[in-house]
């Protein structure tokens, strides 16, 4: 699985919030990397260690052209290579929902990583319900932009869903933020009134749960 692959300049507003997260110099995980514009943003500004792993080819390409480490292949496999404890932090930026099978992945990215941050679309945002109701279609937004037939988003999660997960599967939510973010996702702002209803993005960071 993988982020969508965006070789223009710049940074989303998400993955600065998230680069904001990890510590100077940390062993750093992007799964679903894309383009490899965060892991080349916390290389860059945070002197950060940084390794990905992204299942397109040409994203791939991409991030080895920004002289990173990234391995082409499916993250839901590659992880079980790597070490406990290999990395500070293991990034899963807007890719959750596309997980088949969510629990065993998370499971591994805290055996490998210290933490790990965990981003993914708001779908109980008020205009994805608003569409819903209104229309009887599955919604399509500027975060959720594509058809039912062709999206390869195949969880639906919110912000909720996710907090109650973290109790099932059993880890610890150490931060939790939601934002909402221009169409372009260039700017945004933390929502701190019912982040559940007006935030596009939820982004939780989380560590193993406290025996």
């Amino acid at each position: 699985m993988a982020t969508a692959c965006n070789t223009g300049n710049g940074i989303r507003y998400d993955l600065r919030l998230v680069a904001s997260w990890i510590p100077q110099g940390a062993r750093v995980l992007g799964l679903g990397c894309g383009d490899g514009a965060l892991l080349d943003y916390l290389k860059t500004r945070k002197n950060a260690v940084c390794t990905g792993i992204d299942i397109d080819e040409h994203c791939v390409a991409h991030c080895i052209a920004r002289g990173l480490s990234v391995l082409q292949g499916d993250i839901n496999e590659e992880v079980g290579d790597y070490p406990d404890d290999a990395f500070d932090c293991v990034i899963l930026a807007q890719t959750l929902q596309q997980i088949y099978d969510p629990a065993p992945l998370i499971r591994e990215m805290l055996r490998i990583g210290r933490q790990s941050v965990v981003s993914f679309p708001n779908f109980s945002h008020w205009r994805v319900r608003l569409m819903l109701a209104l229309t009887g279609h599955a919604p399509v937004t500027p975060q959720l932009p594509y058809q039912w037939h062709d999206t390869p988003n195949i969880r639906v999660i919110t912000l909720s869903d996710f907090r109650r997960y973290a109790r099932q599967v059993g880890f610890d939510i150490l931060k939790a933020v939601g934002i909402n973010t221009d169409r372009q996702d260039h700017s945004g702002r933390i929502v701190r009134f019912w982040p559940d209803l007006f935030a596009t993005y939820g982004l939780f960071l989380i560590a193993k749960e406290e025996s």
